[in-house]
């Protein structure tokens, strides 16, 4: 039955459920958010202080919260900070992260899809079967990999390729790895959902055409697979961003992103409000972007009159 033939309160509860649970667990927790980042804690330990004064009636509204952020030092220089490095940098090995999963992970999704019926449940299983570890041991796991007297420098030394332990734990290295290998699984699946639907007879038509494999898979396959590209890009890049548990175990003092740097004034400092600055303006710098691309998406794909 579709949506469309449900009586009018049927069609308002099947709507109303995925909203009420964004409003609860994302509009919600977020307005909490900005709240806490105009307060003025000063010398209190209490985050949550109203933010009118009782007297006037008048908002008190801290905008050093944001403006820190961008300003730096008494010269007052704009976007030098810590917090603007550390944004950079973590969009930019999001980024990263983002790329590596989608070249790794296309030629495993295009397998699979391509794979017989009754083998690829098996392969599904064998993706999704990280899931079932914890998330924590899993990067634990790399990180006794890529220690000094970890697997592969062992290999390494026993194949006489070096005669002592090479650096690869706390680098650039050892996080992409570790953020490529947790993240891969979700460029996969929404590829393989993409992919599996796909008319390959179409490619028995370019070859028929005289078209090489390599550019029958550019020109046909790859543009009948870019919905399945931009899900799986962003359902990496986005937690990417505010990464925490990865660059604090695999990645060395210079790797430093803003989920450190939100952790670290929330915990350490115990500065609330410019921890719930930071981040609402990262929360800011991926929804907005994204709701402006599947606006132009969605206008795109509407039919000219």
């Amino acid at each position: 039955m579709s949506t469309n033939s449900l009586p009018s309160p049927g069609r308002r509860f099947v709507i109303g459920v995925p909203f009420s649970w964004l409003l609860i667990f994302f509009l919600l927790p977020f307005l909490i958010l900005v709240y806490i980042s105009f307060v003025d804690m000063g010398n209190d330990i209490n985050p949550f202080k109203p933010i009118w004064d009782s007297g006037t009636g008048l908002l008190k509204l801290k905008y050093e919260n944001y403006w820190s952020i961008f300003r730096t030092g008494e010269d007052g220089a704009l976007f030098q900070t810590l917090y603007i490095e550390a944004y950079l940098r973590s969009i930019w090995y999001a980024l990263c992260t983002a790329v590596l999963c989608l070249l790794i992970g296309y030629p495993f999704a295009y397998f699979i899809a391509r794979a017989k019926p009754s083998v690829r449940p098996a392969l599904l299983m064998m993706v999704m079967l990280p899931f079932w570890t914890s998330f924590l041991l899993r990067v634990y796991a790399w990180k006794g990999i890529l220690a000094d007297q970890g697997v592969i420098n062992q290999v390494l030394m026993a194949v006489g390729l070096t005669s002592e332990p090479v650096q690869l734990l706390y680098t650039n290295v050892s996080m992409l790895v570790g953020m490529t290998y947790v993240y891969l699984p979700f460029m996969i699946l929404p590829l393989y959902a993409n992919l599996v639907k796909m008319d390959f007879r179409l490619l028995e038509a370019a070859y028929d055409l005289g078209t090489s494999p390599f550019k029958a898979f550019w020109l046909v396959t790859v543009p009948l697979s870019k919905a399945g590209i931009v899900a799986g890009f962003m359902l990496v890049f986005i937690p990417s961003v505010g990464e925490f548990v990865i660059p604090s175990l695999l990645g060395g003092p210079e790797n430093i992103m803003i989920g450190r740097v939100v952790w670290d004034e929330m915990f350490t400092s115990n500065n609330w409000p410019r921890a719930s600055a930071l981040a609402v303006v990262m929360i800011g710098l991926i929804v907005v972007p994204l709701a402006l691309y599947y606006r132009y998406t969605g206008e795109a794909a509407e039919p000219k009159h």
